[in-house]
C-alpha cells in the first residue's frame, strides 16, 4: 500500500467546513472525510510546529527528543541540552533549553519504509534544521522545498527557497508543490511514501486576491472567523488537496493508497491580519503556542482502503506520536526491535475493532514562549498537561503563590472551552493525574522546569530588576537598594497613550534624583528620551511626586528609578492618570 501523509501548518481544529466552520470552504476535505474516518479528539504532541513534526517522524514525544520549541530555523546547532540551575529573573520558573536540530541518528518512519522497499519523497515544509539535518539524511530519496524555513519567504514566486526553483512570477507555492508531488507519484512503479507537508497556512499571511475578495463579501461581523486572507489561504490549500486526490484516482491507486491528513498545532490566534486575528478556534480555548485545547486539538482524517468505513467518525484520542506505529501496522510491517516508540497504533480503531487505543494523552511544554524571552501571559508558560478520559489537568510550573506549581482541571465532556477550573473541587483527581505526569516525565527523560531561584517576585505587577530587593509589606512595597542604580519595572500596564501623569507616594532613605521611564509598543525599550526626572526627598518621610510625560503610542512598560544610591525605599501607592485626570490604573499595595 502507498502512503500519502498530508500535514497542514497552523490549521486549527475548526478551520474547515468539515469540522463545522461556517466561514471557510473546504469541499475537498469534506470529500476526504467521506472516504475515511474523521477524528474529533486528535492531538498534536506539542502546541508548536517543529516538535510535532519531529514526533510524527520518530513516533516519540517531543519531551524525549528534547525539541519542544520550533527552533529549526535558528543559526546555532544545539543538540546537547540540560536544565539550567536558574533562569531569567523576570520568570518564576526555569525555562528548558531546546534542540535546534533533529539529529540524523534518530530513526524515522521514512527510513523504516525505505528499508522495506518504498520510494520516499519529502515535499514542503521541514523546519527541523538545515544541512546536514535535512530530509535526504532522514530516509527521503527526494526533497523538494524542505529546509530550515519556518514559513515560505513568499507564498508567491519568486519563493527564495534554495531547493525550489522559482516558477512564473505570481505562481502560488501550494499550486507548485502539488504539481511536484503529483509528478513524483506518477514516476513511481512500486510502493511509495509521500510526505506532503504544506507551508499553508503559516505566516506570511498571503492569499490569492480573487479569493480574498470573495471571502470579504462573506464576512459576518458576529463570526469569530472573519479573516478573508485566511479564508483564501485555506481554500487554496483545499483545492490542492483535491488535485492530489484527483491524481490518485486517475492513476488507479486509490484502493491501494493510505492517506493521512492532519495539522501540526492549533490555529494562530496571536497575530493580526487586516485588523483581525488570523482565525478563531472557538469553541476551544486558546490556539497555537498554548497548551489549551485550541493549541493542541487538531483535525485528523485517515483513509485506509479495506480498513476504514467511509464517512465514519471516531471520538478516540490520538496523538501525532501514534502515526508511526499505526502506519507500520496498516502496512503489515514490524517496528524495528531496537526502536524506542512512544506512540500506540490506532489501526484497530480504524478497523472498527475498538473504540479507542489510547487512554492517556500528554503534552509537555517546558519553556516560556520565545525560548526564554518574557511572553505575553496569554501565550505559553512552562507547563505539562494530561488528558485521561474526559478529565484534563494542566500543571503550570512555579506559577502559583511562592513559586509553587499551579493546577487547572477541566471536564471536557461538559466544558470543551476550558472555562471552569475544577482543581479546588476535585483534589483527589488532581493528585492522581499529577502523579501520572510525574511518571510520564521520568519515562521520557524530560527536562522539567523548577522554581527559579533568581526570580524577582512581582507585587501587583511590579518587580525589582536592578540593585534592589523588593518585598511586600502591608500597604506598601519595600525595596532595599544594594547599589547605585536601583529601579522597579511594571508589566502589564494599561495600553494608553497621550499626555499622562504618574503620582508616586514614597518614603526614601537613599540619595539622588528619581526618574520615571516608559516604553511603548512602537518603542519597546527604555531610553533617555523616554524618561522624566523628579527631585526626590530622602528624609524617610512620606512624599508625593507627580511626573508628567507623553506616550506617543500605547504604553508597554513603566519603570521607576527611586534613587541613585543604597538605602531603604517604601512606596505606598502609584497612580496613572490621563490628561483629563481620569485614573487609568492605581496600585495601592494593600
Amino acid at each position: 500500500m502507498n502512503v500519502v501523509f498530508i500535514l497542514a501548518d497552523d490549521m486549527g481544529w475548526m478551520d474547515s467546513s468539515t469540522y463545522g466552520s461556517r466561514f471557510y470552504r473546504t469541499p475537498n476535505l469534506d470529500r476526504l472525510a467521506e472516504r475515511g474516518m474523521l477524528f474529533t479528539d486528535a492531538y498534536a504532541a506539542n502546541p508548536l510546529c517543529s516538535p510535532t513534526r519531529a514526533s510524527i517522524l520518530t513516533g516519540q514525544y517531543p519531551a524525549r527528543i528534547r525539541m519542544t520549541t520550533p527552533a529549526g530555523h535558528l543559526g546555532p546547532v544545539v543538540i546537547d541540552v540540560e536544565m539550567p540551575a536558574a533562569g531569567d529573573p523576570s520568570q518564576p520558573a526555569t525555562s528548558a533549553p531546546n534542540k535546534t536540530r533533529l539529529e540524523n541518528e534518530r530513526l524515522t518512519i521514512a527510513e523504516v519504509l525505505k528499508q522495506a522497499g518504498y520510494a520516499t519523497a519529502f515535499v514542503g515544509k521541514w523546519h527541523l534544521g538545515s544541512a546536514p539535518y535535512v530530509p535526504e539524511n532522514q530516509g527521503f530519496d527526494v526533497n523538494i522545498a524542505g529546509g530550515r524555513y519556518p514559513g515560505p519567504p513568499s507564498f508567491f514566486s519568486p519563493y527564495r527557497i534554495h531547493n525550489l526553483p522559482d516558477g512564473p512570477e505570481g505562481e502560488h507555492i501550494c499550486d507548485r508543490l502539488t504539481t511536484e508531488a503529483i509528478d513524483w507519484m506518477k514516476q513511481q512503479d512500486g510502493p511509495f511514501f509521500l510526505n506532503y507537508w504544506l507551508y499553508d497556512v503559516h505566516a506570511p499571511f498571503q492569499g490569492k486576491q480573487p479569493l480574498i475578495a470573495e471571502y470579504e463579501r462573506r464576512i459576518d461581523p458576529n463570526d469569530p472567523q472573519r479573516c478573508a486572507t485566511m479564508g483564501a489561504m485555506l481554500q487554496t490549500m483545499d483545492t490542492n488537496i483535491g488535485r492530489l486526490l484527483d491524481a490518485i484516482d486517475e492513476m488507479g491507486i486509490a484502493d491501494n493508497t493510505l492517506i493521512v491528513f492532519t495539522s501540526d498545532n492549533g490555529g494562530n490566534m496571536y497575530n493580526w491580519v487586516d485588523g483581525v486575528r488570523p482565525t478563531s478556534n472557538t469553541p476551544l480555548r486558546g490556539g497555537k503556542a498554548m497548551i489549551y485545547e485550541g493549541g493542541v486539538r487538531v483535525p485528523l482524517i485517515v483513509v485506509a482502503p479495506g480498513t476504514t468505513r467511509p464517512a465514519s467518525i471516531s471520538g478516540a484520542m490520538t496523538s501525532t506520536i501514534d502515526h508511526f506505529p499505526t502506519i507500520l501496522d496498516l502496512l503489515g510491517l514490524a517496528t524495528p526491535e531496537d526502536a524506542v516508540i512512544d506512540g500506540i497504533s490506532f489501526a484497530p480503531v480504524l478497523a472498527g475493532e475498538v473504540e479507542t487505543a489510547r487512554e492517556v494523552v500528554f503534552c509537555h511544554y517546558p519553556q516560556y514562549m520565545g525560548g526564554g524571552r518574557k511572553p505575553p501571559m496569554n501565550l505559553a508558560r512552562p507547563c505539562t498537561s494530561v488528558r485521561v478520559g474526559d478529565w484534563k489537568l494542566i500543571r503550570f510550573y512555579a506559577d502559583g503563590p511562592d513559586q509553587t506549581d499551579r493546577f487547572e482541571l477541566y471536564d471536557l465532556s461538559r466544558d470543551i472551552g476550558e472555562t471552569h477550573n475544577l482543581a479546588d473541587q476535585y483534589p483527589d483527581i488532581v493528585e492522581k493525574l499529577n502523579a501520572m505526569i510525574d511518571v510520564h516525565l521520568e519515562r521520557t527523560d524530560a527536562l522539567v522546569p523548577k522554581a527559579n531561584p533568581a526570580y524577582r517576585q512581582k507585587i501587583e505587577g511590579w518587580a525589582g530588576v536592578n540593585d534592589i530587593e523588593l518585598t511586600h509589606h502591608p500597604g506598601a512595597i519595600v525595596g532595599v537598594s544594594t547599589g547605585s542604580d536601583p529601579f522597579i519595572v511594571c508589566d502589564p500596564v494599561p495600553a494608553v497613550r497621550g499626555p499622562l501623569t504618574m503620582r508616586i507616594r514614597m518614603r526614601s532613605e537613599g540619595d539622588g534624583n528619581g526618574q520615571v521611564f516608559w516604553s511603548t509598543t512602537a518603542q519597546p525599550g527604555f531610553a533617555k528620551n523616554r524618561s522624566a526626572e523628579f527631585i526626590a526627598i530622602h528624609n524617610g518621610q512620606p512624599q508625593t511626586y507627580e511626573v508628567s510625560f507623553q506616550a506617543n503610542s500605547p504604553l508597554k512598560h513603566l519603570r521607576i528609578d527611586p534613587s541613585r544610591s543604597t538605602g531603604r525605599i517604601e512606596i505606598d501607592s502609584i497612580e496613572l492618570f490621563d490628561s483629563d485626570g481620569r485614573t487609568q490604573k492605581a496600585w495601592r499595595f494593600d
